[in-house]
């Protein structure tokens, strides 16, 4: 998870300022990182990729980034209150620039300090299989170890990390439901090492006031060992504070987080459920 400030409009780096009254609601970051208990370690077993099913949308199969592009705003919010402002701000026809990560032996990577990309298509409900690789950097630790995050709908973030023999909070390490759930064990494979998630996703329901009818739900496995059962998520992701659901579209883009890091992605489908 990223730490932003402030929330920029992606192609025309706008800010957007939060206002004082919100401001003085902003606790430290620290307040919400959760340390004990430590999620077990498990080691994997031999866990193939997966071939994506018949009815299965293609989003990364190696050749391209045809079915990405750069996203309106930075989503990856500290408050729920920019979440908020995110949402209102939130433009159907949006000119999106195309997505500028690189595609290297058919593997994608970040493109470092240039961004999120997200998805063209828009889902709700989902299972998701995605593929990802941390890594290995000399000398770095805790969150800065090979940091990415995939975010649901844009705000629901499932944490990519580092999080083999490399200790951080355990709601921030890699399987966490960022800042919200702790994963059932540590599944994570040595940096190098090529991790899976498999993901079925239950997004929120809202009634037409805005108000909360049934809230998200997540399930995963983290190299096909289970990390979350069917959790229910306590809002969107924020970094600072408490999370808060917020009003929001019934489909949103599928995002992946450039934390500066060239954390690499492969075979990336996904059903809609």
């Amino acid at each position: 998870m990223k730490i932003p400030a402030l929330l920029f409009l992606t192609a025309s780096f706008v800010h957007l300022i939060i206002p004082p009254a919100f401001s003085q609601q902003i606790t430290k970051p620290e307040d919400t990182e959760v340390w004990d208990p430590e999620p077990p370690e498990v080691a994997p077993g031999d866990y193939t990729t997966a071939s994506a099913p018949s009815d299965a949308i293609i989003l990364f199969d190696g050749s391209g980034l045809s079915a990405w592009q750069k996203p309106q705003f930075k989503a990856e919010s500290a408050t729920v209150e920019i979440i908020s402002y995110t949402v209102k701000g939130i433009e159907p026809d949006y000119e999106h620039k195309p997505a500028d990560w690189d595609v290297i032996d058919g593997e994608m990577v970040i493109k470092q300090l240039t961004g999120a990309i997200e998805t063209k298509q828009a889902f709700g409900d989902m299972q998701l299989h995605i593929e990802w690789m941390t890594p290995y950097a000399e000398g770095k630790k805790g969150q800065g170890y090979s940091n990415s995050g995939i975010f649901l709908m844009n705000f629901y973030e499932i944490q990519v990390l580092n999080s083999y023999e490399n200790r951080t909070y355990s709601n921030g390490q890699a399987g966490s439901i960022y800042k919200q759930h702790i994963p059932l064990v540590n599944a994570c494979r040595k940096p190098g090492d090529w991790q899976v998630y498999d993901i079925i996703f239950k997004a929120p329901v809202f009634d037409e006031e805005g108000s909360l009818k049934s809230p998200a739900r997540i399930t995963a496995f983290h190299n096909g060992v289970l990390i979350h059962n069917n959790v229910k998520l306590k809002g969107p992701t924020v970094y600072i504070g408490t999370p808060k659901y917020v009003a929001h579209p019934a489909k949103l883009p599928l995002r992946l987080q450039d934390h500066g890091d060239p954390v690499r992605y492969r075979n990336i489908w996904v059903r809609e459920l």
